[in-house]
């Protein structure tokens, strides 16, 4: 994939609209981890939204706000003003539905969505927000994805279906649209877990069972209630993480810089469109201590970064890249002896240059010795190790191939052709060619 595609889906939860943070901190937290979108509360009040514009227009991050929940009867046109102004100003990522129903009850049309009655309000409440988005031309062509938890529905609306389909006893009609994409809390903790496993963030990121509130349950198979829903072979709809994360307080930060950097590359390898992590900062004071990627922002953009800050620094700087407009090649690589614990993923930047992350979720002192096998000679290789900065670790030259020893994170391995190096030299030459003619001409 093109690099600049994998950091466009690379995101996290802020709580600006909450007031826990401030537009200066997360401006210098989205520039420092090259993080290119953000996730927030809804809010009536324009100028909050207007701080999330500002944000937008000092860093180019997108923002999936949620939308008004509430027992206001305005709140589906109140959500749509709310979306056309992130929307006028750039800023609009996608529209999200409800958050988590099942933990957040909210009214719509004066009956209450909870799990301990019906989620059919919900059901409509998400219906009325898609017909809303699809229906205004100053949304034109945004996503509309899907509330969280629809698995959790105490009666089979048809929640865990984008649209649902006919013969599968709902109460909403076959025919009704909610979303465009599934949206899940898969988050790669777990329910209950202590300690990190092997393919830990795989695992959170495929449909695997285990802990995991992932697609199996909620969109796939059947759901937490026991509605039928798509069975998992054709299970391939679009899908998003809106939060996810592991604290600090629980594990180390090495551990969770190398896990949650992990679960990025494991999304993006298994077609997840974007993944946002909970939170860019920890928030002790509202019970948010270890999750972020700094700790507890002052206000200011002097920011201390945590080790998962770092990673992502790291990650994010040595695959920078802006443009998507190529099309990528192929590299007849192999990554022989690679266990199912290791995994890699190719991407190139716009100058041609490749990256191959190879990737081991694993729990030391478990390691893979593997072989990268490029396929080709090329004159440079670089080898990164994302726990250690954007510097190489190992320059190799004329290399058909690159060992490895991987462990519990990503290691980049990057290359060039000879041919596009020899263009480079090329222009370089004919670039110093043209200015000695033009300060020939100054004489």
């Amino acid at each position: 994939m093109r690099a600049s595609d994998f950091l466009n889906t690379l995101g996290a939860d802020t709580h600006l609209i909450q007031g826990l943070e401030t537009p200066a901190a997360i401006i210098a937290g989205l520039r420092y981890t090259g993080v290119r979108n953000i996730r927030d509360d809804a809010s009536r009040d324009t100028s909050k939204i207007a701080k999330l514009c500002a944000i937008h227009r000092a860093t180019g991050a997108r923002v999936d706000e949620l939308p008004i929940v509430d027992s206001d009867p305005n709140n589906i046109a109140d959500t749509q003003a709310e979306y056309e102004q992130l929307a006028a100003c750039g800023a609009m990522l996608a529209a999200e539905g409800p958050n988590e129903p099942n933990n957040f009850n909210f009214s719509y049309k004066g009956k209450t969505c909870s799990i301990h009655g019906s989620f059919l309000p919900c059901a409509q409440y998400m219906a009325a927000e898609y017909a809303m988005v699809k229906g205004d031309p100053k949304l034109a062509g945004m996503q509309v994805w899907d509330q969280t938890e629809p698995g959790a529905e105490p009666d089979n609306t048809g929640l865990q279906f984008l649209t649902v389909p006919s013969g599968q006893g709902t109460i909403e009609p076959a025919g009704t649209v909610f979303a465009d994409v599934a949206n899940l809390h898969n988050y790669v903790m777990g329910n209950g877990q202590k300690t990190i496993a092997d393919n830990q963030a795989w695992n959170a990121e495929s449909t695997a069972g285990g802990p995991w509130d992932g697609l199996v349950g909620e969109y796939c198979n059947t759901t937490w209630k026991g509605y039928a829903a798509t069975p998992i072979a054709s299970c391939t709809m679009p899908k998003v993480t809106t939060e996810t994360g592991w604290p600090s307080t629980s594990i180390t930060q090495d551990q969770q810089g190398k896990l949650i950097t992990n679960v990025y590359l494991s999304a993006a390898k298994l077609g997840w469109q974007n993944t946002f992590v909970y939170l860019l900062f920890d928030e002790p004071q509202a019970g948010n201590a270890g999750w972020g990627f700094f700790s507890q922002s002052d206000g200011t953009a002097n920011l201390k970064p945590k080790l998962l800050g770092s990673y992502t620094h790291n990650m994010t700087t040595i695959l920078s890249d802006t443009s998507w407009k190529f099309t990528p090649g192929t590299v007849n690589y192999s990554v022989a002896n690679e266990p199912n614990t290791v995994h890699d993923l190719l991407m190139e930047k716009s100058d041609g240059t490749y990256e191959l992350i190879v990737w081991g979720d694993q729990v030391p002192p478990k390691s893979a010795n593997v072989i990268v096998n490029l396929g080709s000679s090329y004159p440079t290789v670089k080898v990164y190790d994302i726990t250690s900065g954007t510097t190489p670790a190992r320059t190799l030259s004329n290399a058909t191939s690159v060992p490895l020893t991987v462990t519990d994170h990503a290691l980049i391995v990057e290359f060039r052709s000879r041919l596009l190096q020899r263009k480079s030299i090329t222009g370089r030459k004919t670039r110093e060619r043209n200015n000695r003619s033009d300060d020939r001409a100054k004489m």
